[in-house]
Parts: C-alpha cells; structure tokens; sequence
C-alpha cells in the first residue's frame, strides 16, 4: 500500500508515544547511521527511498524536511492494517524493538546524517589502553603496542568483555603460514619457531612468510574472485579466453609490493598511461574480464551494452564498494546513486576500440582464445624466430606463385604453429573519436533518453576539473584521492576479511544503505588513514594486521562467548572459520609432497569426473570436451586451475567457490554433506593421501606408531595426543588385518594411484601395508582441523 498522509493527526498516540519515549529517548543518544537508517532501509527506502520513479505517494524518508515526521510515527505505531507502515503485504513487519528505536529517534529530533561510508574517513582519536578488557594474566604491553588493539579492546570493555589469550605456538605458525601463503607449514618450519626464543621470533615468522613468492600467489587468489577472472568467457558457448598473463601480473604485483593507488590505476587506465609499460597493458585487462558472448547470438548494441554494464560494475564492487549497478534502469533504491549518476560512469566505458562479441571460428586469435584489442608476449627466442619467419615469408611472396607455393605454404603453417604457442592476453584500447552516451531508459540498450557526459556520482566529492572530456586515467585518479571516501575503506576492509575471516563492514560488497555497518568504525577510518598514509603499501597493512594480538588470539573460548557473539565480531576471540576450497587441496598436495610449486603460465585443466562439460557445452563450443592434463601440471597450485564459467571445478565450487561469473568480494561459507563426500572419495586427494603413506612406510626408522604420529603432525601441525594416536593405531591394526585378508583390495587401490613410485610397489606385503597406512592418512585428512582456520 501507498503511504498516503492526511490532514488530520492522531493526538492521542502521539501524545502516550511521546509520554512513554521520553525516557528511553533521554537515555539513548540515536545514532542515524547507527541505529536508524539500517531500519529504514531494510523496510523503508524501497517505497520512499532515492529512487523517484518508483516512489509511492510522492514521500522520501531518506532526506530530511520531506514528511510529516508525526504522521510516520501514527503510522508505524498503527495495528491497523489499512494505515500502518510498513503495510503487511510487504512481510516486513517492524519488531517492537525497531518501533522504539524510530519512535526514540522522532521524538529527539529526527537528526539525518550523511551515510557514513560517504564521508572521508578522518584520523580518529587512539583510545587509551582499556585494561579491563585484558586477558587474564595477559601482559599489558601485548596490547598495547599496536593501535588496532587500542581499538579493538576499547571495544570489548564497552561490553564487560575480556579478550583471549594469544594461541600456542603450533596454531599460530599454521594460521599465520595459511593466512599468508596459503599453504601449512612444514615439521622443520614449526621446530624452527618452537626453537627461537627471541622476542622478534614471530615477527621474522611474519617476514619470511611475506618475502615468499608465494604470498603473491595466496594473496592474488582473493583478488581474481573480485574481478571474475576466468579461462573462458561465459554466456552461451562459453569459449576459451586467454588472460594468464593477467592473473600472473597480479600475483607479481602482490609480491613486489606495488603500491595499492597504483595497482588500481593500472587496471582502470593502464592503456592510457604515455608511454605505457607491458605490465600497464596487461593490467589494463581487468576491463576485459566481463562475460562475453558470441557473434550471431544477439544483436552487436546490446552486446556492447551489457559489456559496459559488467565493466562499470566491476569498478562499483572492485573499489566502491558499492551496487552501482542496481541503478541501471531507474534511480538506485536504496542509495544516492541516480540512473544519471550510472550513465555518466558508463560513459567511460563506453568507448572501446574493439567488437562488443567474440571472433570468428578458425582463425588462430579464435584458437588463442584472444579477440583484438590484445598483446602478444612472446619470449626472445619466440620472438627472433618469429622475425626469421617473417623474413622467409616477404622473400617468397616476392617470388613467382607458382615456384614458391609450397615453401609459402610451409612457413605460414609453422608461423601458425608457433603463433599458437605464444603467450597473449587482452587489454584495452580507446576510440579516438567519443562515443556519445545515453541515460537508456528503463535500462534498455535500444531506448536512448539524454545524453550525458563522463562524471562521477553527486554525492561522492568531484573529480578534478579537466581540459577535455575526462578519460579512465581521470577516473583512476578521482577513486585513488585520498578526499574520496571508499577506495581506502573499501580496501582495508577486504584485507582485514582475509585475515578475520569477517570484514569490519561484514558486507563487503556493499558500504551503502543495505550493507552492515561496521562493527569498529574508528578502527576502520584508523586502518584507512594508515593505508593512504603508508602511500598505500599493501604489506605494511598486512603486516599490521597479523601482528596484532587481536589476530594472535587463541581461537577456542567458553559457550558463552560463542553463545553472546556467535560470529566474533567483537573480536574478543580468534577468528574460526572453514577454509577456502582452494587452500584446502593446496595444503593436502603440500603435505603428501605431490604438490608442483611451478609459477605463472597456462591454466591447468586438474581431472574430474567424466562427462561434466556435457551438460553446459555445445558441440561448437571450444573446447567442447574436458581433457585433463597429464604428468605433475595437475598438482600446481589451485590458482592455476582452469576455470570454465559455465562449469567451474567441482573440487572448488562445492566448497563454495564462485563461477567467476559476477563480481565477488567474499565468498559464501556452507557446511554440507557434498563437502565430506569430496574430501573422501576425490581420486586426487586419494592420491595424496597414498604418496604421503608411501613416503612414510619408507621410514624404517620409525615403528608404525611413530608414522601414524608423524602423519598426524604433518597435516594438522600438532602432535597426536594420547587418545587420538590410540584410536588411530587401533584403526590401522584393523585396515591391516582387513586387506590382508583381502590382499586383492590392496592391490586394486595400488592400481589405482596416479604415481609411478606408488605403483611399483609389487611385493603383497608392502602393497598390505601401505593400503592400511593410506587408509589412516586418508582419515587425517578428513579431520576438521585439516578444513578450519584455528
């Protein structure tokens, strides 16, 4: 129902409302952004919110002075339902404890403030060290030398709360070695951190851990879910894209270090740099990552359309933080984002140099998997080979036809054959000419209304002024600004998610009206303000981060506390959480020793079960057909696995995964039984499983016991204690007896492995006993330790 005022007041209720708010008013000083703007818009805003074209009875509750403030307390105070607010037929009915709050807030004055990830973060005032909060026996000056524990603990004694004490030793080297590389640490890793009794110990833990070449690896991982990287390009026949290059730029940017500002404008403008380096044009790729489809399945404008959409999304999600895309046919409901403010970001987008839909079959760019604008980057000897054939090719086409024909004819077919082999990936190109762009009505390609010209949204601080028609590389600069009040935000928030588990804004993807507020607000605009203090220095804040004893807390607490703060985000505890599928496999192929740490190159396509792409494939599809690779490319680090849009890796998707298809700032967390099911039955993990039992049974040094000790140790980074070592020797003393009474069995699974080291073992006797110690090993890594950020 619409809301319709009329002239006359309900006195009586506003009078007992009144009377019976005064004292809660009195005692509750109201937050807008806190306490009022999250009721109504989860409730309000969709009918009388920013949005005017689908206003109800012409009344916002967004702004100030647009309503009369006592009519909308009758109307959420009304049990009758031709008049209360929300109607019922919305099933968002206020609880009794949000009519307080918005009765509360009326009667105080109804102050509006501006939302608060719309204002520039400033540099907040440090708390003095809440004490109180300390854990027991805690040494103060744990606490008290980083900032982030000033607020975090400032935060936790405004609730009576205590924090936890730092985690042993052993769960700290392993939540820190996973958080940082992505990968468990070693039995010399951990004795190495147990030994050093220095004071810096866990600092040059933190060090090392950084200057591994794989925390680019681990940290670019996040990264490419933002940007929806993938191998092919979605929608219809899902071809094959080349972008590598793209993703092992950014793995080289993580690892180097390269300031945050910059690895921003590189992506949103590296074409339009000068003089642009490769790593510039090749970062530039991010603005072709969107979903494409092929020619001939609908018409070029829309195609063209919906690119541009994708790519102004991106940048909304990627650094705003925000849906900039749910304005695209009508102003945004929720926040200040009109359909004009959308098509003025779309107008810088909406020139690119290049088809809007993918090439054609049979050319060698279609086989590549490239679609021009791209770069070839071939290595010196491809290079200089290249430019012999190139010689050979001009020399014969000078010649008679007829004479040369079959020479032309062989050194353009080995130019081909060496064209394929060399790396390329797209990037973006600009029109010289501007493309006019359009405000398209009700978000329709073909219904042009007013044109517009490239600006950035209203209520964010402008862009500086240009000469010309500002350009991507404006863009860049007007989201990097430190006056700009998201991309710091935004940022920190994300790497904060990474190592907590939970960001400080829980929503990401979302720092507007439908998004959580955070649950440490000075802790984040601290955070923001360091970053663009630090000139933006990516490892300085995760460094701040991990060594903070708010990340150092042990991870088990009392009931209670899961009980008062089953999400933690009072952060009076470490953070446990299921572990991405990807560090997951990463860590089983670790431990067992199979896992190939080759960098950068070609997306791998790992085994899965057979006749998957079949469901999602057309037979014009390329590839149509799955074909796994063959040899140690299948146990390289999940990063390089391939991704297929319409039918991402199961090993990953059914641990929550995304499809790379949109734009994701975090992932979802299940628990299901198809996650038990993977872990126990996937051929790989099986595999692992074999190679880490067969390397133990070559340890004649050690007595069964003491490698069912070891493999434990190995996977979890703690040692058995004595009920758990008991139940497992207990467990092995029956495999064994199980297959060797069934010795065919043993040898079936032996058969079965992907190693050669593994299926040379002939004798019955070894084949007994290594089934049984697979069979433990097996089991270790289905416990939930091996899946659970401790």
């Amino acid at each position: 129902m619409a809301l319709k005022f009329r002239p006359q007041c309900f006195v009586w209720l506003i009078v007992v409302t009144q009377i019976a708010s005064i004292g809660f008013a009195e005692e509750h000083a109201f937050s807008f952004s806190d306490d009022v703007r999250p009721i109504l818009s989860n409730h309000c805003f969709a009918c009388h919110g920013p949005d005017e074209t689908h206003r109800e009875a012409d009344v916002r509750l967004d702004v100030p002075g647009e309503v009369d403030l006592d009519e909308v307390l009758a109307r959420i105070q009304s049990d009758d339902p031709d008049r209360m607010m929300p109607p019922p037929e919305m099933n968002k009915p206020l609880s009794p404890g949000q009519i307080k709050t918005l009765s509360g807030w009326l009667e105080s004055g109804a102050q509006y403030q501006q939302h608060w990830s719309f204002v520039p973060p400033t540099i907040p005032v440090v708390p003095p060290l809440a004490s109180q909060a300390l854990p027991p026996g805690s040494p103060s000056g744990d606490w008290d030398s980083s900032v982030i524990d000033r607020f975090v603990l400032a935060q936790i004694a405004k609730k009576n709360k205590v924090a936890s004490p730092p985690a042993d030793r052993r769960n700290l080297i392993r939540r820190l070695s996973i958080d940082l590389t992505g990968l468990p640490p070693s039995i010399d890793d951990i004795d190495a951190f147990l030994a050093d009794d220095s004071e810096d110990a866990y600092a040059k833990l933190v060090d090392r851990l950084m200057a591994s070449p794989h925390y680019g690896e681990h940290m670019a991982r996040y990264w490419l879910d933002l940007v929806r990287f993938a191998d092919t390009n979605g929608l219809h026949h899902d071809h094959y894209r080349e972008m590598t290059p793209y993703r092992d730029w950014v793995i080289r940017a993580f690892n180097e270090n390269l300031p945050f500002d910059d690895f921003a404008k590189f992506q949103v403008a590296g074409d339009l740099f000068p003089d642009p380096t490769t790593d510039q044009l090749i970062a530039s790729g991010f603005n072709r990552l969107h979903l494409i489809i092929d020619v001939g399945t609908a018409l070029p404008e829309e195609s063209f359309f919906r690119n541009v959409v994708d790519q102004v999304t991106a940048v909304g999600t990627a650094f705003m933080g925000l849906t900039v895309q749910c304005a695209v046919c009508h102003d945004h409901k929720y926040d200040p984002i009109t359909q004009r403010d959308f098509y003025q970001l779309y107008a810088f987008y909406n020139n690119f140099d290049g088809e809007p839909e993918t090439g054609r079959r049979g050319t060698s760019d279609f086989k590549r998997g490239l679609q021009s604008p791209y770069l070839d980057l071939p290595t010196d000897e491809q290079a200089a080979e290249l430019q012999r054939l190139d010689k050979m090719i001009a020399e014969l086409e000078k010649q008679e036809p007829k004479a040369a024909k079959k020479d032309l004819d062989d050194a353009n077919r080995e130019r081909d054959a060496l064209t394929l082999q060399i790396p390329a990936t797209l990037v973006m190109k600009e029109r010289q000419e501007v493309r006019p762009a359009h405000i398209l009505i009700r978000g329709a390609y073909d219904q042009p209304g007013d044109e517009v010209v490239r600006a950035t949204p209203g209520f964010l601080p402008p862009m500086k002024p240009t000469d010309g028609p500002p350009t991507r590389m404006d863009l860049a600069d007007w989201l990097t600004d430190p006056g700009n009040p998201l991309m710091s935000r935004v940022t920190v928030n994300r790497f904060w998610q990474q190592f907590l588990g939970v960001g400080l804004v829980k929503t990401a993807e979302d720092f507007g009206a439908q998004g959580q507020p955070p649950s440490h607000p000075e802790l984040l605009d601290h955070l923001a303000t360091e970053f663009l203090e630090s000139s933006w220095n990516v490892k300085s804040l995760v460094r701040s981060i991990v060594m903070s004893a708010t990340y150092r807390q042990a991870s088990s607490a009392s009931p209670e506390s899961f009980r008062d703060d089953p999400e933690n985000r009072l952060l009076t505890r470490g953070s446990r959480f299921r572990l991405d599928a990807e560090v997951i496999r990463d860590q089983l192929l670790s431990v067992s020793g199979l896992l190939n740490l080759e960098m950068n190159g070609k997306s791998v396509k790992v085994p899965q079960p057979a006749g998957l792409w079949k469901t999602v494939a057309m037979p014009s599809s390329y590839p149509s057909t799955f074909v796994a690779d063959e040899g140690d490319k299948i146990y390289r680090r999940s990063i390089y696995t391939f991704w297929k849009r319409g039918m991402p890796p199961p090993q990953m998707t059914i641990f929550d995964a995304p499809s790379r298809e949109s734009c994701i700032a975090r992932r979802e967390r299940t628990n299901t039984p198809l996650q038990a099911l993977l872990l126990m039955n996937e051929k790989q993990y099986f595999s692992a499983a074999m190679k880490l039992a067969y390397s133990l049974q070559a340890r004649t040094d050690l007595s069964v016991v003491d490698r069912i000790a070891l493999a434990y140790e190995s996977t979890t980074s703690l040692p058995p204690d004595d009920a758990a070592l008991g139940v497992l020797a207990e467990a092995h003393a029956q495999f064994h007896e199980s297959y060797a009474a069934d010795p065919d069995a043993a040898l079936a699974m032996i058969a079965g492995s992907e190693t050669a080291e593994v299926q040379a073992v002939k004798d019955p006797a070894a084949q007994i006993d290594l089934a049984a110690m697979t069979m433990i090993v097996h089991s270790i890594f289905n416990l939930d330790r091996v899946k659970t950020h401790e």
